[in-house]
């Protein structure tokens, strides 16, 4: 998205390690102009206004205008940059020159709006699958960003990139079918866990049946005496 923007960009003659840590210093980044055909210039620039665009709405997607001193005043966009990973400071920037005529490709951040019926009726949930899809557009076409209504999934729906509107010059360069979000049902799981008590089995001690043992061992001479 272009905005009325414009950042001034100081020459520099001399690069190196050195010449870049004395930028740092001094407050300012060192970056690089090229691209559209004309030259690779050596700058320096405001670390403090690179930021403000990167963190802006639209991000790396704006283009804005860089004004350098003494030389040329073009559109511009950030598309390389490099932060301290522990100071958070801007390093090193790369500024590309855009030529309005000329279609770009961009990667543009999807939402979706409202709740769906899915999640508010039917205890499902919502998942965001794909937070950006890639187009194909002229500069001066590029969106912020895309809305997508989400308040009709039920649950086993989902939105996809052919649903995203393509207007004026834009082409969609993701794979249309590519799921931007879906109701999906909660699954809950109770695990029921059985304490099996089992008693101890104890053996009980063998009774000796004394007078059955010695009837069956009694000798049959008895046994007819006693008839």
């Amino acid at each position: 998205m272009r905005k009325d923007i414009t950042i001034v960009a100081e020459p520099r003659s001399t690069r190196g390690k050195n010449e870049a840590r004395r930028l740092r210093v001094s407050g300012q980044a060192p970056a690089v102009l090229y691209g559209a055909g004309g030259e690779s210039v050596a700058v320096a620039v405001s670390p403090k206004e690179v930021n403000k665009i990167l963190h802006s709405t639209t991000g790396y997607n704006t283009i804005f205008n860089l004004s350098v001193t003494g030389g040329e005043t073009v559109p511009v966009m950030v598309v390389d940059w490099q932060h301290d990973p522990v100071k958070e400071n801007l390093l090193h920037v790369d500024l590309k020159r855009i030529d309005l005529t000329l279609r770009l490709r961009v990667k543009v951040p999807v939402h979706t709006s409202g709740e769906p019926k899915g999640v508010k009726l039917q205890g499902g949930l919502h998942e965001l699958i794909t937070r950006e899809v890639e187009i194909e557009c002229l500069p001066d076409d590029i969106p912020e960003h895309f809305t997508l209504e989400a308040g009709e999934l039920s649950i086993g729906e989902s939105l996809r990139a052919s649903q995203i509107p393509m207007v004026g010059s834009m082409k969609l360069l993701s794979n249309p079918d590519a799921v931007i979000s879906h109701v999906v049902s909660v699954k809950v799981e109770e695990v029921a866990v059985v304490e099996a008590v089992v008693a101890p089995v104890v053996a009980e001690p063998e009774v000796a049946k004394k007078g059955k043992k010695e009837e069956e061992a009694a000798p049959a001479d008895d046994k007819k005496k006693k008839k």
